[in-house]
């Protein structure tokens, strides 16, 4: 067994790091060689390179991503097998259902589902991982790329990472730590709102329409109706 069997994926990920020139941006985990190629070729290169000047993408959980997660009840993973074929996995939960662990590294259960388990086979061979994060409501989308493990036999993680109240059965958890984060423009993205936002402003509205029949009701000198 040679030592790159027996490192982490979180120890190699900080030994990558060290390697990697402090000039190189962040970005460069999704703007590779090919992808600069077809920005300059149509135009964009410029402004995006003006982008890596000056800072790049957070490659950090800043307090405004922690809140956008905290937010979030559905989120999509992407993996690749050691044959580059992807696969994204609906991941959902309640609100909040991702964790912060520390300023680099997320976590959630991985709930028991159809067994087929495809996820968890590309990450054995395959580190590499993607979170796609939708408000439809707002029309914000975040990307967040990165190295992702299973733990498979911490019940103590697993219990800690478990949303309460929640009735689902946690399998294992999913620890993913951050290599890079982009904010995507709105454009496109169609505007949507959960069931359980609108019943619950449908709610309100219905008990103030309530509260004000009931007080012109008083004006009138006239018994409130019933509802």
């Amino acid at each position: 067994m040679n030592a790159d069997q027996v490192i982490s994926p979180t120890a190699r990920y900080e030994l990558m790091r060290e390697s990697m020139s402090a000039n190189t941006p962040s970005s460069d985990v999704a703007f590779t060689a090919s992808v600069k190629a077809v920005q300059e070729r149509r135009g964009s290169r410029k402004s995006y390179r003006r982008m890596e000047e000056g800072g790049s993408w957070e490659t950090r959980v800043t307090p405004e991503l922690a809140a956008f997660l905290g937010e979030r009840d559905s989120a999509y993973l992407a993996t690749a097998n050691s044959a580059g074929q992807p696969y994204i996995q609906h991941r959902g939960g309640p609100k909040g259902f991702i964790r912060v662990l520390d300023d680099k590294t997320l976590a959630f259960a991985d709930f028991i589902g159809n067994r087929q388990y495809i996820t968890t086979g590309n990450l054995a061979e395959n580190d590499r991982a993607f979170l796609f994060l939708m408000d439809y409501a707002h029309r914000q989308r975040i990307k967040i790329w990165g190295r992702a493990r299973v733990v498979e036999n911490e019940a103590e993680l697993r219990a800690k990472l478990m949303p309460e109240g929640y009735e689902a059965r946690p399998q294992q958890a999913i620890l993913f730590t951050i290599e890079a984060w982009d904010v995507n423009c709105p454009q496109h993205i169609p505007q949507k709102f959960d069931a359980a936002d609108v019943a619950a402003a449908l709610a309100a509205r219905d008990a103030r329409i309530a509260e004000l029949e009931t007080e012109l009701a008083a004006l009138k000198g006239e018994p409130a109706s019933a509802h």
